[in-house]
């Protein structure tokens, strides 16, 4: 919009700093400065009486000039704003009137100095309009328009947009605030999803985000979630169409997890955390409604597993281990997210081992079971070690490595253990490897991460889909930093 030139004011009654500087506002107007005086109102067309206001409780005026504080003065000189502060200053107002202090203010008793208010474009009751009249024009989804006898929780589970959960409303303003968790443009395309290969854009992820409940904090997390999941390693379309029950198993590392407030304690595979219970839902939701993997189309698990709706969590990186992003080779002090086809959790309960050996004699007995005892090589696996757990290999000085490196030691399997037949179980190894020694796990398949309640002798393990070429790699993706 075009402003008079001259001197603007914007102010509200409701602002004791506004009537507060109405004699410095009548005096400008008087003639004690060179340039004409124009006053807007926010909430009263009256207000301030004899200066002849302009009614703004439309709030055009003040939505265009982005205000956040009255009263706000501007100098504009050919209809564009050279000028601006806010509240009430004697020097600065003296300074940007070119008036004064003793003509602008002597003799009124006025502080040298006195904040302003809100403007009532930050009111809890007009925030939402203000913010889409700001801002709405940037996006590009698709408006759907409720009938008036709709109820629009349930219009979106008529329309197939939920998980079989009731979802979050995705209101412009909601996605407004979304993507206030990003410096990247709404129509920056993020990834390209499977299973109907649609681009997703910026703002796409954010819609799903505000239906999974995320806060805008959230927001980098899944963006970066959403880019790994739609590469040819993680392999996002074979995951969904497979018959076996896993799904995207998100694990988070670095400062985002502080700032997204996420869980790496107590419960940290349960529910009740905010972030951990909606991050991995938001993936889903964008693999759902963006690339149209819905199950009894393309995603055909026999089972599935409750971590299909949503499974994400933090890591405890204030242990000797870091993070498990880093250890893969994202940069220090970096935010990451690693993706890992996983199964749900099952508990590993040791309560005696006192000594890392036996410990790990445990955890390898427990892990001979992922997807099969007598299948190897073809599943990964990630153990969430318990902090109790833990403790027993720090203060043996064992490493993430070093713990890794002996589990792949004592999970080397003779091949007459796991041929087909063995133990009068048909499954197994083809009848040629009798003779072999033959790994549970393949290199690099095998991840182990740090997590959970500081009391209980328990860890997690998570059995992985099928791996390598014909089935999905481990990922992890830096997590952008933030504004």
């Amino acid at each position: 919009m075009e402003l008079p030139d001259g001197l603007v004011a914007v102010v509200k009654r409701d602002c004791p700093t506004c009537q507060t500087v109405v004699p410095v506002l009548e005096r400008l107007a008087s003639g004690a400065g060179s340039v004409p005086l124009t006053v807007y109102t926010q909430d009263d067309p009256a207000f301030p009486a004899g200066l002849s206001p302009v009614d703004d409780t439309d709030l055009d005026v003040s939505v265009a000039l982005d205000l956040d504080t009255v009263p706000t003065l501007l100098r504009v000189a050919g209809g564009v704003e050279v000028g601006r502060t806010v509240g009430w200053s004697a020097t600065r107002w003296a300074e940007l009137t070119g008036v004064a202090e003793d003509a602008l203010a002597g003799g009124l008793g006025l502080p040298a100095v006195r904040p302003g208010c809100g403007s009532r474009t930050l009111d809890p009751d007009v925030a939402d309009e203000m913010l889409v009249r700001r801002r709405g024009g940037s996006l590009r989804s698709r408006r759907v328009e409720l009938g008036g006898l709709e109820d629009e929780w349930e219009a979106m589970f008529d329309r197939g947009w939920s998980d079989g959960l009731p979802v979050v409303p995705p209101t412009p303003a909601r996605v407004l605030r979304m993507l206030e968790g990003t410096s990247r443009s709404p129509g920056d395309v993020v990834a390209v999803v499977p299973p109907d290969l649609v681009e997703c854009t910026v703002e796409k992820v954010a819609v799903n985000a505000v239906m999974a409940g995320c806060t805008p904090a959230c927001l980098p997390v899944v963006l970066a979630a959403v880019a790994g999941a739609c590469t040819d390693d993680f392999n996002a379309h074979g995951l969904l169409a497979t018959t076996y029950a896993s799904g995207p198993v998100l694990v988070v590392g670095g400062p985002v997890t502080v700032r997204a407030q996420m869980n790496s304690g107590g419960n940290v595979l349960g529910q009740g955390n905010r972030a951990n219970s909606t991050i991995g839902r938001a993936l889903q939701l964008v693999i759902r409604n963006v690339g149209g993997g819905r199950p009894g189309g393309v995603d055909r698990a026999a089972h599935g597993n409750p971590g299909k709706v949503g499974f994400s969590f933090a890591e405890d990186g204030a242990t000797p281990w870091g993070w498990l992003h880093e250890e893969r080779g994202l940069p220090a002090g970096s935010s990451g997210v690693t993706l890992f086809p996983g199964e749900g959790p099952r508990t590993v309960v040791d309560q005696l081992s006192r000594d890392p050996e036996s410990l790990a004699r445990s955890f390898a007995a427990a892990l001979r079971s992922v997807a099969h005892p007598k299948l190897v090589l073809g599943f990964d696996a990630l153990v969430v070690v318990g902090p109790e757990h833990g403790r027993v290999f720090d203060e043996a000085g064992w490493s993430r490595a070093a713990v890794t490196a002996r589990l792949h030691e004592l999970l080397q399997i003779p091949g007459a253990e796991l041929v087909r037949g063995a133990g009068g179980i048909s499954e197994g190894v083809p009848e040629r490897l009798r003779d072999a020694t033959l790994p549970k796990f393949r290199a690099g398949g095998l991840l182990l991460v740090r997590a959970g309640g500081g009391a209980g002798l328990f860890s997690a393990i998570i059995g992985g889909w099928a791996n390598g070429a014909t089935g999905s790699e481990p990922v992890s993706v830096e997590v952008a930093p933030w504004d």
